[in-house]
């Protein structure tokens, strides 16, 4: 059993993207293709936005929107500490200071109350500007962005959203990556929408900020290619992974749907002694990932390991106790919440290919004692 089966969805497209693949070794252009601007615009239009910037990872978009807005030095940028390290290390990259919020207990998204007075604990210690926030999409739903959306607006904050893990979800009919003033998201092949190597994306209604995304993108460039005209980065996309991305979003809606059954499927078998993903009204879930919380997290994952059933953990220790932030001087127990959350959850195989036999027997193993 896979934990994602990549190998099953690329065999129902395997000769559309060889089809593209083969079009490109013909036309010869590598990075930044014609198929680079036709996913920029298919994915624009699909999430509801003005604009789509490809670019080579994830990672790199969170940073790239970070320096689009001249985040930078005594910039404070808020987010959340349970996820993964990506979202508040380009916070440090570009030399602004993360400040944690603790999450929702049940949807493991940013929580917007701790949040206004994470905010307002910052306005009044003088030390840092309160800048953006950025939220995270966490296992593919949405954070809730009608109160995000009006303490950004209260606090005149850039709200930055994290939809790597959300492509695909949606919140009364609105598509991830249409929230905030921007978003992000990641096409690693684990991804609900994943290519088959890093790459990545950008989406904004903004013109000004558009255009700034894409001089940035090449090394910082004005209109002629050798004249630079401030600190950019090569965060290019390359034109096989957007072909790829191409042929997959032909079955992605479908993929989205089977991935709604499975989730119920999951929610009904599973034993009433665990806690299982709870969404919100009118959200609909990307599900990146299935995850569970047990306090007894080690022997059931044990014991689906000894029967060949692979499990992961997102995520095991929270970011304000990676050695990487030792610097911003957090403590254990300064978000309880996080902390206990590591402490209990574990993921599923989850895809759209995942059988229910496959699901009947991983329920009856956790259900054993």
């Amino acid at each position: 059993m896979q934990f994602i089966d990549l190998k099953t969805q690329q065999l129902k497209i395997r000769t559309d993207i060889i089809k593209r693949i083969e079009k490109i070794l013909d036309h010869g252009k590598y990075v930044m293709g014609p198929e680079v601007q036709e996913l920029e615009q298919r994915l624009a239009d699909y999430s509801g936005t003005n604009y789509a910037i490809g670019v080579s990872s994830g990672t790199d978009a969170l940073m790239m929107t970070l320096m689009a807005y001249d985040i930078g030095k005594d910039d404070a940028v808020f987010t959340t500490p349970f996820t993964f390290i990506a979202t508040a290390s380009m916070i440090r990259v570009v030399h602004a200071t993360p400040v944690f919020v603790d999450i929702h207990s049940s949807t493991f998204n940013i929580d917007c109350i701790k949040l206004e007075q994470e905010i307002l604990k910052t306005i009044n210690e003088g030390k840092l500007k309160p800048k953006a926030i950025i939220a995270v999409d966490l296992f593919g739903q949405l954070a809730d962005y009608d109160k995000l959306e009006k303490i950004a607006k209260k606090y005149n904050l850039i709200l930055i959203e994290d939809a790597a893990q959300s492509f695909g979800a949606s919140y009364k009919n609105k598509k991830s990556c249409s929230f905030g003033d921007i978003a992000t998201t990641s096409f690693f092949p684990a991804k609900p929408l994943g290519g088959y190597g890093d790459s990545g994306m950008i989406f904004t209604n903004g013109e000004d900020i558009y255009k700034k995304l894409l001089s940035l993108r090449v090394h910082g460039k004005s209109d002629h290619k050798y004249n630079n005209i401030r600190i950019g980065i090569n965060g290019r996309l390359d034109t096989i992974q957007a072909a790829i991305i191409l042929a997959k979003m032909e079955i992605f809606d479908e993929e989205i749907q089977k991935r709604q059954k499975i989730a119920v499927n999951y929610t009904n078998l599973l034993p009433d002694n665990l806690t299982t993903p709870k969404l919100g009204k009118d959200h609909i879930s990307a599900w990146a990932q299935y995850s569970i919380l047990s306090n007894k997290r080690d022997k059931l994952m044990q014991k689906l390991n000894d029967a060949g059933i692979p499990t992961a953990i997102y995520y095991p220790k929270p970011l304000h106790l990676q050695d990487a932030f030792n610097d911003l001087n957090y403590n254990e127990g300064d978000f309880p919440v996080s902390e206990d959350i590591s402490e209990k959850i574990f993921s599923l195989p989850f895809h759209p290919y995942l059988k229910y036999e496959d699901q009947v027997k991983i329920a009856k193993i956790i259900g054993v004692e």
